[in-house]
């Protein structure tokens, strides 16, 4: 699966070789994808290489090869949801039985860094039965399996699923699913500075990154938590 920028250099870089019978620059890359630096390019291009949809050619300038394309490259558009993404923990003090409560069927849309960020998943991979108490009175939700031990603090574990209320916006010291630059999300603690915006793990080995806040969209605040032994 492939995220979004993915699927837009892909789809650039085939226009190109089918129009000129040569692939673009980076620079050309650069400025098609609105990105600010090569380093971006260079990233995309190894997750398209890393996943079988383009080869480099070794020894050539500009030498890139579409060895294949996705099904969806050409139905319109690609709309990625979310972001991909140890001893048991005790539950939680508010966890709720499933079996003595109203449950609902929502999709689990891949994997959630609570870690490094990885990159967003493109759909739903199956479903998850949720107590109807847990979930925010109004608007959509969706669950996601974490990945990874930076909010464990927060009694957030690996393999954990977590649910999420889509949302556009959250307050200051919720978590949050964070989507960085449109490439990459992650579930971190959400800290508003002016103009910045911070993301704070709940785990002092992992450092709080900071960004500007047109490089972070946020997807959706926390609302349950769902364990399994």
């Amino acid at each position: 699966m492939l995220t979004r920028k993915q699927m837009d250099l892909l789809e650039f870089i085939h226009n190109r070789m089918k129009k000129d019978g040569v692939p673009p620059s980076f620079d050309e890359m650069k400025e098609a994808l609105n990105l600010r630096s090569k380093s971006g390019i260079h990233r995309l291009i190894t997750a398209l290489e890393e996943r079988g949809f383009i080869r480099r050619l070794p020894h050539r300038a500009r030498a890139l090869e579409i060895i294949r394309l996705p099904e969806n490259l050409d139905n319109g558009g690609f709309k990625p949801r979310v972001i991909e993404g140890s001893a048991p923990a005790p539950a939680p003090r508010s966890a709720l039985p499933i079996s003595s409560s109203h449950a609902l069927d929502l999709p689990v849309m891949g994997r959630i860094a609570a870690g490094t960020p990885i990159e967003a998943i493109q759909v739903a991979s199956h479903n998850v039965s949720v107590p109807g108490e847990m979930l925010a009175s109004g608007g959509k939700h969706y669950a996601l399996e974490v990945k990874g031990d930076s909010m464990i603090d927060a009694g957030i574990n690996d393999g954990d699923i977590v649910v999420i209320h889509e949302q556009a916006d959250a307050d200051n010291g919720e978590i949050v699913v964070a989507l960085v630059e449109d490439q990459e999300a992650t579930l971190k603690r959400l800290r508003k500075r002016g103009s910045a915006i911070a993301l704070e793990a709940a785990n002092p080995a992992y450092e709080t990154r900071v960004y500007r806040d047109d490089q972070v969209k946020i997807q959706g605040r926390l609302v349950g938590l769902i364990r399994t032994y």
